[in-house]
């Protein structure tokens, strides 16, 4: 049924950037499947953007193997995924410890959900890539600027990448990306920096058609800041 429309699978999509990507390809008429933990907040995203496409939504931990197999179950019946979106992460502990206090219990479990399912998720859909499929891994600064404190998820993050830039040059009939969003105004961010004012920084609409540029497009694979692709606002200029 869904076979020659567009589809897209977002991981991490009850808020923040992934809800604000599943808003923007809904209004461009791509499927959506999404999952994320909260079964509450994926069920209002779900049911709000429903009334502009088709939306399948599993709520779970994209850490779990068999909730992996049944995203990979939903995409096939969607005829395979045109772009698969890893967007799902972990901060760790809040406020940020340095690596000398890390509990390396919180470490191992940053690493599980930031670098180990993502390569499990594309593991679990790689028979239903279509050619020429969009891989997108939503990256961060931390992984390329050493930032006190960051050492838990920045590693993950830089490990991600190293992954996700492997990934492509096994793969070169893909377009992979590694995209870096900025600092944005989310939740994840505001438990970075706990009483701290962080209205100051972009809300995640703003760096959405960056994202559709390279969703849509035909970039060659590699590393992007969103802010480097394309005007994102009235009056801002790509950097």
């Amino acid at each position: 049924m869904y076979a020659k429309e567009r589809t897209a699978l977002i991981t991490g999509a009850s808020r923040g950037l992934g809800v604000a990507l599943a808003r923007g390809l809904a209004a461009r008429g791509w499927n959506l499947i999404l999952t994320a933990r909260n079964a509450e907040r994926l069920g209002a995203v779900r049911d709000e953007l429903a009334r502009h496409t088709h939306v399948a939504a599993i709520a779970g931990d994209v850490a779990n193997a068999d909730h992996r197999a049944a995203m990979a179950v939903l995409a096939r019946g969607h005829g395979g995924l045109d772009a698969i979106v890893n967007n799902a992460g972990a901060l760790g502990p809040s406020p940020l410890p340095p690596l000398v206090e890390y509990p390396l219990d919180a470490l191992r479990s940053v690493m599980e959900t930031n670098v180990i399912a993502p390569l499990g998720m594309l593991q679990a859909v790689r028979d239903v890539l279509k050619p020429g499929a969009c891989v997108l891994s939503i990256t961060s600064d931390a992984a390329v600027q050493p930032y006190a404190g960051w050492g838990g998820y920045g590693a993950s993050k830089a490990a991600l990448e190293q992954l996700t830039a492997v990934f492509a040059t096994e793969n070169p009939t893909l377009r992979v990306y590694s995209v870096d969003p900025g600092d944005l105004r989310t939740d994840m961010h505001q438990a970075a920096f706990p009483g701290e004012d962080i209205s100051d920084r972009a809300l995640p609409e703003v760096r959405i058609p960056a994202l559709i540029d390279l969703l849509e497009g035909d970039l060659p694979s590699g590393r992007y800041t969103a802010a480097s692709l394309v005007p994102t606002i009235a009056g801002e200029t790509a950097a």
